[in-house]
């Protein structure tokens, strides 16, 4: 697998997730007070299509935009914001039309991660698809570093270091990946395996 992306420490609730509920929290306080999509366009001077694209969470708006929308409410921008944040689901989920999780993608095969790629792990799950013929090779990891892979659809081949194990669907397998390792589809059609890295 790719070498442990550097990615900045978590914070409590990202950029994304606060514009994805400020949406939510829009359409809320909107319904709280009884207004139309107009009413409360007239109130903030933003366009009833902008307040409809932000409440479908389709838009991203602008500070001024957000400062506009929390007065309409007789809020300030930080009591808006902060509003969306306490709302924010705990539960964060990876749509499988996302194809920004996508990793890799070409003739040898598809990496989708799995999990969250904003936040900094020791764990990390991804969705392998290798083509008919495809190899991943990969150069060591960590010093302690493991890989358990589970074969969903068709048969690979599992190499570490000079070991090597031959699985079918339904067979599981860990080994050592801070040696040079590959997962090899020996099968004729797409193989599909999950696959989880655990850095020590």
């Amino acid at each position: 697998m790719p070498a442990k992306p550097k990615v900045p420490s978590p914070i409590e609730s990202s950029p994304e997730a606060i514009n994805e509920n400020l949406g939510k929290r829009v359409k809320k306080l909107r319904g709280d007070r009884g207004w139309s999509l107009e009413e409360l366009a007239t109130a903030s001077g933003v366009s009833r299509s902008m307040l409809s694209e932000i409440e479908r969470e389709k838009a991203n708006p602008t500070l001024t935009v957000t400062f506009r929308i929390a007065r309409a409410f007789g809020l300030t921008l930080q009591e808006l914001i902060e509003s969306a944040e306490a709302s924010a689901s705990k539960i964060q989920v990876i749509r499988a039309n996302d194809r920004a999780q996508v990793y890799r993608s070409d003739k040898q095969c598809e990496i989708r991660t799995l999990s969250p790629i904003n936040l900094e792990k020791d764990v990390e799950f991804y969705e392998l698809t290798l083509r008919p013929g495809g190899t991943l090779r990969s150069q060591p990891h960590f010093e302690g570093t493991r890989e358990f892979l589970t074969v969903e659809e068709g048969s690979v081949r599992v190499e570490s270091d000079a070991n090597s194990e031959e699985l079918a669907k339904g067979d599981s397998g860990t080994y050592r990946a801070d040696v040079p390792h590959a997962i090899v589809n020996t099968g004729k059609g797409d193989a599909l395996v999950f696959l989880v890295v655990i850095y020590r």
